[in-house]
């Protein structure tokens, strides 16, 4: 039996991820009903025939206190028992709760639809440096990298001069002819 208790304190540490999951103030020793729900789903305890989503929050409201809306690690434990048989039907109840307890072994809350980079056409369009014209052209390289202040700044010509005069720098030349 000493394999057993090994493998609680493991479903023990699932049961403190699934707990703390999305809750930033959450400790770890009580669960709430929606993370109950995913750590039945992530961990395949719901299969969709045997046990439905509708089953765990029954099971759920069945093993909480009246007034609570979390449940504790043994109310969990109970919750389990009472899973364990519908999900691994024509099984002893403890080789059920045995399989399910393996099914949460090493199991974290899985992050299923995590906000990924949209890759559109049309940002690649708006990003790609190359098809770039005018004076945003000027703001990158040859290879697309950007140039920083340099390609951003109108950097002024203080030689004093006018930007399209063509004899810049022969004034002294002028002055000693004359």
């Amino acid at each position: 039996m000493a394999e057993g208790s090994a493998s609680l304190a493991e479903v023990e540490t699932a049961f403190q991820k699934f707990a703390i999951h999305g809750d930033t103030k959450a400790r770890g020793k009580e669960m709430n009903g929606k993370n109950f729900a995913k750590l039945c789903k992530d961990c395949h305890i719901t299969d969709g025939k045997n046990v439905t989503t509708t089953d765990v929050d029954i099971v759920f409201s069945k093993v909480k206190a009246k007034s609570a809306r979390v449940i504790t690690f043994e109310q969990f434990n109970q919750a389990l028992t009472e899973l364990a048989p519908k999900r691994f039907k024509g099984k002893s109840k403890e080789e059920a709760l045995e399989q399910l307890y393996s099914l949460l072994i090493g199991k974290e809350p899985a992050n299923v639809g995590v906000t990924k980079v949209a890759k559109a056409a049309a940002v690649d369009r708006l990003t790609d440096t190359t098809k770039y014209t005018g004076s945003h052209k000027e703001r990158f390289d040859e290879s697309g990298k950007g140039k920083g202040k340099s390609g951003r700044d109108d950097i002024p010509d203080t030689s004093g001069y006018v930007s399209a005069y063509k004899g810049s720098g022969t004034y002294d030349e002028k002055v000693k002819q004359a």
